[in-house]
């Protein structure tokens, strides 16, 4: 059977629900791993809005009359072993883990927004409004941590490991 737009559709969702859940579980390790307390609190507060942003994924499913369920993202894992392998080298709390911590973190939004735009796209043709609108919730706070995270670099965490150096 040809793979249709619905289908896609319903696997990247399956995707992007999986990938949510697994970033739910790597943000509380992040947050007690990050040593610079605006880093800690982008964390925590990024910890929150992927709660509402999986509880928004859920209404999604309903919508479309499918049970919420993901399906393995490896691409997802492969960022998240990553961040794990940096507290692995680098138990100590530092200013240069935190900035290898936040770009782990800056890999994850720029996957996510990712997955968002092409789903709000496909959401879009099928001419599905209330899926779209439940998206760009997500696709904006995506957006809006990804700022936080780069003025939290250029601003403190990077010239703070570039010192330590």
């Amino acid at each position: 059977m040809a793979m249709n737009l619905d289908k896609l559709f319903l696997d990247t969702l399956k995707d992007i629900y999986y990938a949510e859940r697994q970033i739910l579980k790597a943000l509380n390790k992040q947050a007690r791993a990050a040593q610079h307390p605006e880093l800690k609190e982008a964390f925590t507060l990024h910890r929150e809005q992927t709660q509402t942003q999986i509880e928004r994924l859920q209404q999604v499913f309903e919508i479309l009359g499918k049970r919420a369920q993901g399906i393995t993202c490896e691409a997802m894992n492969g960022i998240l072993e990553e961040a794990s392998e940096l507290l692995e080298e680098e138990p100590e709390a530092s200013p240069v883990r935190d900035a290898g911590l936040l770009a782990a973190a800056q890999c994850v939004e720029h996957y996510e927004i990712a997955r968002y735009g092409t789903l709000i796209a496909w959401a879009n043709a099928a001419g599905k409004q209330e899926i779209t609108d439940l998206l760009k919730q997500n696709l904006e706070e995506e957006k809006q941590t990804d700022e936080l995270l780069t003025r939290l670099a250029e601003t403190m965490v990077n010239p703070e490991a570039a010192k330590a150096a």
